[in-house]
């Protein structure tokens, strides 16, 4: 890397704007990923897939049908040649009419909430019968979390469905069939059908990305000490978009372990902070001190961005400069560990992972990972250094999408609004930030890349200084 150093810079972060345009995946692709699922599945051998969602799990089912589960659980039951069937509870029946998926809706109220009326729907071994679930199938379970290699005593066979639902599909299947954990056609990184992304899927993602990124940029701006937590997080505007995460922001004692949700805690000069905030798409975070400079930081850690802040501001920017269509993960997870990989930085979760609906898909980013990007995968930088000191953290989670030229020309007719914002944020990293992006490398958030250690000093971010 061509990096001659990284400083604090005075500078003016553009307003990137916005939507007044809500991309929306039509049903037709719903369909063709439908399709796309039983051909796969044909391949492998598969008879039937049951898909199966619920609030916190609701990724797989959601691409697939574009019906989200609320309050209850759900499942997609795909049999080739029929008509999918969605089984649903009570207020499942008419949110899934209204999502207008390529499913037949199925009443099935042990789905529904506690003490709810269960006095209209068969038992769910009729229900998946009727479906055309039958002995000697094999039978692809798809809940949200495939098994690997690393995940020691579990192998094909391990499902994370509920166990009243996969006892019934064991029964069913019989002993000359077989109920196999399928997520991985699915959930991949290096070919699973979610790693890649349709030109109205990835200005979904931006869409969310810009509310969430200009949530966090809201705090940035307006943040005081003297403010609780929960004031400060009022700041994000969070304007009613289903989340993938609950919103976190946390100072002081609590802020080093990241995931806490905002409390009365009154925020005080020179605390340490973090704040984050997932729409389905997205998630954006930043973490700093409540500071205007050094001075308001105890003496023994003044030295915050020398020690911290610029090797991994550093890192950041040869991750930006790495990425691209046919860069290995494990390229990606070196350029990071070869700046910040000493013990200090604490740097031990993937650099990097694909983002969906659910804020992490998987990721292609480990060491040795051969996984190459491709076009249409949707990414976040993801760099966390859990330093465990009063140094605190710093971080950088932004998302980007991978597009070649064909999907770059698709995204900015259907949506130049869209465009627009993606062009100026990429003049913004390369002319005032000095980060050399490949054409490929899309920015969806409104502060891309964008570090303020002390985020009192509102104006003055990481740069590059280059020869």
């Amino acid at each position: 890397m061509s990096v001659s150093a990284v400083a604090l810079k005075a500078m003016s972060l553009p307003e990137f704007g916005e939507p007044t345009v809500m991309p929306l995946v039509p049903r037709a692709t719903h369909e063709a990923r439908i399709a796309a699922l039983v051909a796969r599945g044909s391949r492998a051998g598969f008879d039937a897939f049951v898909v199966y969602g619920d609030r916190e799990h609701a990724a797989n089912v959601a691409y697939l049908s574009g019906y989200d589960p609320r309050f209850e659980e759900t499942l997609l039951v795909v049999v080739p040649g029929r008509e999918p069937k969605l089984l649903v509870g009570n207020e499942g029946w008419g949110y899934a009419e209204i999502c207008d998926g390529p499913y037949k809706r199925v009443l099935y109220q042990t789905f529904s909430l506690p003490a709810q009326p269960r006095d209209r729907s068969d038992a769910l071994p009729d229900i998946l019968a009727g479906c055309g679930l039958k002995a000697g199938q094999k039978i692809g379970a798809i809940g949200w979390k495939p098994f690997g290699a690393g995940d020691a005593g579990f192998g094909e066979t391990a499902l994370d469905l509920p166990s009243f639902i996969a006892d019934t599909l064991r029964a069913l299947a019989g002993d000359k069939g077989a109920v196999l954990n399928a997520a991985d056609l699915l959930m991949n990184p290096a070919d699973g059908l979610r790693a890649i992304n349709e030109a109205d899927q990835l200005a979904a993602f931006e869409f969310a990305a810009t509310f969430s990124s200009q949530g966090l940029r809201n705090v940035l701006k307006s943040i005081e000490p003297g403010m609780s937590e929960l004031q400060a997080a009022r700041l994000m505007g969070i304007n009613g978009l289903p989340l993938c995460c609950h919103p976190m922001l946390s100072a002081g004692r609590r802020a080093s372990y990241g995931l806490p949700s905002p409390r009365l805690d009154i925020i005080k000069r020179g605390d340490p902070i973090t704040m984050a905030y997932g729409i389905q798409g997205s998630l954006n975070a930043r973490a700093g001190f409540l500071a205007e400079s050094a001075a308001d930081l105890p003496p023994a850690i003044r030295d915050y961005v020398e020690k911290l802040v610029a090797p991994y501001f550093s890192a950041v920017v040869d991750w930006y400069e790495t990425v691209g269509i046919g860069v290995a993960g494990g390229d990606l997870w070196k350029v990071v560990h070869d700046r910040i990989g000493d013990p200090f930085f604490g740097v031990t979760l993937n650099p990097g992972h694909l983002v969906h609906i659910d804020e992490w898909m998987h990721s292609p980013v480990f060491s040795g990972s051969q996984v190459k990007l491709q076009s249409g995968m949707a990414l976040q930088v993801d760099i966390i250094p859990a330093t465990g000191t009063d140094y605190f953290t710093t971080n950088i989670e932004d998302g980007i999408a991978l597009a070649d030229e064909a999907l770059r020309e698709e995204i900015a007719a259907l949506y130049p609004e869209a465009w627009h914002r993606i062009e100026a944020r990429r003049a913004f990293m390369v002319d005032v930030l000095g980060i050399r992006l490949k054409s490929e490398v899309l920015p969806f958030s409104n502060i891309p890349a964008f570090l303020p250690p002390y985020w009192l000093s509102r104006n003055t971010a990481m740069a590059v200084e280059r020869r």
